[in-house]
């Protein structure tokens, strides 16, 4: 049998595990419930990829990140390792033939939203899937006292039913001593062991600046660090205008938010990572699953709402373990500002129930209707089409999401959909009087079985490699056949999606938790306010001040972050000038040295405070230099 350190080595090339990586493995290979914490670029998906490789069967890995998803799905498939994703907007029947796959055997790595778990027709499956792992991605998601809660990771541990023998893995990259608890309690793990990387990055440089004037500080930062960088803001508008400002002072920059198409965000993202751009001003839509690792500089213009995703984000830099930085910039009007909009942020029962009223008339979607089905959402539309606050409405919608009520996808792509609608006798007399449409005819009832019967999901660029037609004139015609009736087709769609989870009821007989909220608007002024106390510090090291947070209590001090660079900068106190002088005149005595020498004497004296004491002490006759530099005490 294969050793975890040969799978390594034969599908990711890597000579050794990271630090923690093989102990995490081997507690899965013994079948233990695993909850391991492995901050930003730990190498999470290692730890649950090599074990499964290990094992027959399949591992069933749970994340609500589509983008990570269909990324680890890719990577996967270059290795050889067939894997497969489920995720929202695939149609039924692409939903059911990866299940079937994976029942039958034809699939090592099956990954799920934790929504999917719930839906009849993957539960249908779970009595024949081979599953041999449980991999629980974002794992903090099922804590209410996490940053992320998401209700519908509460329902994971029903799954555990299914498959009793397979162990689970917990993973997450910032959870509090709290969490932790709260994630081995929700998962029903047995005797849990628990892996915990230090958080402390030695590396990495923090530091805080208040600031009024923040562009020119920007500017004047990425002037003094070299290299790539991210700049993170709380809106999209503020992306562009600082993208476009720093282009102005010669700074290569671009602009990422999940507002933008598909195409344009990868071919952005693509360029940075490619070093093509150097500096990548973004919302925090952007860094998830982006393993670049020679990021030397991150700044947040905006402060963010916890030290959770501060910590993951500032932590994008410095992932080659070369020097880093991370600075926060804030004002005090800014910190002012982010505790007023806690009340937009968890809106009352009566305004959850307004905005979710103005979304079934924005929609047109009557009494029990509308279960499962995706519509195009433009929040920003639907804010101002209703007169709504933009930053209540989308809070609105969010709370009813983690009430499973909806969904609000950021940027779904549903690829395009066709079906004929004509029978074949039909057809063959249409071929014939439109030739110039019976290639393309023909090309469709080859490749896609079942266009016939149901709406299947296409491809224009596949079609065009068939046909050596451009993927615009392949869009033409598949118009032309929906216009003469033929077809029916939906061109593909890359906007936000909003999704019902549940049949649309009236808006008065809407179940919400609102105990359940406002224990999370608790948790999040809480955290908002260990936000703030971070910022307002001006005597802890800023490494021990955020690892204290998640739990870890005997850091050292980091030696690099703005406040113990001051420290460091602080003048000598009387005591401090006393000790040097005294240790100088002892090692003088003994005999004469060169200044060097001396310095090496006494590696714990700075080089500035060790000059400043040997002037004072050549004033006062006490120590005398020869010709050759040697310094001595006269006799």
């Amino acid at each position: 049998m294969s050793t975890p350190t040969a799978i390594l080595q034969q599908y990711w090339g890597y000579e050794q595990f990271r630090p923690l990586q093989e102990d995490i493995v081997n507690a899965v290979l013994e079948g233990q419930d695993t909850l391991a914490l492995l901050p930003t670029g730990g190498g999470k998906s290692i730890c649950f990829q090599v074990p499964a490789m290990m094992k027959p069967g399949l591992c069933l890995v749970i994340t609500p990140l589509i983008a990570l998803m269909k990324d680890q799905v890719a990577n996967l498939k270059k290795r050889g390792i067939t894997a497969y994703s489920i995720y929202s907007g695939m149609p039924y029947q692409e939903v059911e033939r990866v299940l079937e796959a994976a029942r039958r055997g034809g699939c090592k790595f099956l990954y799920v939203s934790p929504e999917r778990l719930q839906s009849k027709l993957f539960q249908t499956y779970c009595d024949g899937l081979p599953v041999n792992l449980l991999a629980i991605d974002e794992a903090h998601c099922i804590s209410q006292w996490g940053y992320d809660f998401r209700p519908a990771y509460l329902q994971i541990a029903d799954i555990r039913s299914f498959f009793p023998e397979a162990p689970v893995l917990a993973l997450t990259a910032s959870a509090t001593p709290k969490v932790q608890s709260d994630i081995c309690e929700k998962l029903l793990m047995k005797d849990a062991k628990v892996f915990t990387k230090s958080f402390a990055r030695a590396n990495l440089s923090y530091s805080v600046l208040e600031e009024a004037t923040k562009i020119d500080k920007v500017k004047h930062i990425l002037d003094r660090v070299p290299g790539c960088g991210i700049v993170y803001c709380r809106n999209r508008k503020r992306t562009k205008e600082i993208a476009s400002l720093l282009e102005l002072q010669g700074i290569p920059a671009s602009y990422y938010h999940a507002g933008l198409p598909q195409a344009e965000r990868a071919a952005r993202q693509e360029a940075w990572v490619n070093n093509d751009t150097r500096i990548m001003v973004c919302t925090n839509a952007f860094g998830m699953g982006i393993d670049k690792p020679d990021v030397r500089i991150v700044v947040h213009y905006d402060m963010p709402d916890g030290l959770e995703a501060y910590y993951q984000e500032a932590g994008r830099a410095g992932r080659d373990e070369q020097k880093a930085y991370a600075v926060l910039l804030y004002n005090e009007d800014e910190l002012t500002d982010m505790h007023e909009r806690i009340a937009l942020q968890f809106p009352t029962l009566e305004q959850i129930r307004e905005v979710y009223q103005a979304i079934v008339n924005y929609l047109q979607v009557p009494v029990g209707s509308a279960e499962g089905v995706y519509f195009d959402f433009d929040i920003n539309d639907f804010a101002r089409t209703f007169q709504l606050n933009l930053t209540m409405a989308y809070s609105a919608v969010r709370l009813l999401e983690q009430e499973g009520v909806l969904q609000l996808s950021e940027s779904v792509f549903l690829p395009s959909r066709a079906e004929f609608v004509t029978n074949k006798e039909s057809l063959y007399e249409f071929e014939n009087a439109y030739p110039a449409l019976e290639e393309i005819i023909k090309t469709l009832l080859r490749t896609y079985e079942g266009i016939f019967d149901n709406a299947v999901p296409i491809y224009e660029r596949q079609i065009g490699r068939i046909m050596l037609t451009e993927d615009d004139e392949i869009a033409g015609q598949l118009y032309q056949l929906h216009q003469y009736g033929i077809l029916h087709y939906q061109p593909r769609r890359d906007e936000p999606q909003l999704c019902f989870l549940q049949e649309r009821v009236s808006a008065q007989h809407l179940r919400i938790n609102m105990a359940r909220i406002e224990v999370r608007k608790k948790v999040y002024a809480d955290r908002l306010a260990a936000m703030f106390a971070y910022a307002r510090n001006r005597d802890a090291c800023r490494t021990q001040q955020l690892v204290a947070y998640f739990g870890e209590k005997d850091a050292t001090p980091c030696g690099v972050c703005d406040i113990c660079l001051k420290k460091k900068a602080q003048p000598m106190d009387a005591n401090g000038f006393k000790r040097i002088s005294d240790n100088v005149i002892t090692l003088l005595k003994a005999s004469p040295l060169l200044f060097n020498v001396l310095q090496s004497k006494l590696p714990e004296v700075k080089r500035n405070d060790l000059m400043e004491v040997l002037q004072f002490l050549n004033e006062e006759g006490l120590v005398v230099r020869d010709e050759a530099g040697r310094l001595s005490c006269p006799r």
